[in-house]
């Protein structure tokens, strides 16, 4: 009776735990170079361990546009923070995940209202977009 009442309880407690947390986004980790772009300009996104990125874009020597995110998790809910862009940061909340993408999301947000990144065939990429327009973002990794 013993043994079946452990049993009991292990079930239980078992089935109360809240669902698995999402893995973060590990793959974005590296120093990636967009091959997309357009000419007379470089743009990068380089993603450390601790899933922090820098986004920026050079015309010549030139630094033309610079952001950088985060990985952040709220509430037991991970968000792409976006900073140096707007006044004050802004948070993406993701709303799917898969093991090698994410869609991150706030409508609030004039644009873009979707992030969408994923790594594919060795290669980066990024879509964001609101209802009107849509922008990708292919990156190849620079090797060290």
């Amino acid at each position: 009776m013993r043994y079946f009442l452990l049993i009991l309880t292990c079930l239980i407690v078992l089935s109360c735990q809240t669902e698995k947390k999402k893995q973060k986004p590990t793959w974005l980790i590296g120093k990636w170079e967009r091959v997309n772009e357009k000419p007379n300009k470089r743009t990068f996104d380089f993603w450390d361990k601790y899933l922090t990125g820098i986004g920026f874009t050079l015309k010549d020597a030139d630094t033309i546009f610079k952001e950088v995110m985060s990985i952040v998790e709220l509430k037991d809910t991970l968000h792409l923070k976006v900073e140096r862009v707007n006044k004050t940061p802004t948070l993406f909340k993701f709303t799917q995940q898969t093991d090698s993408s994410f869609v991150s999301e706030n409508p609030e947000n004039e644009f873009p209202k979707k992030i969408y990144y994923y790594k594919e065939n060795g290669q980066l990429k990024c879509k964001i977009s609101n209802n009107e327009l849509s922008i990708d973002f292919v990156f190849n990794e620079i090797n060290h």
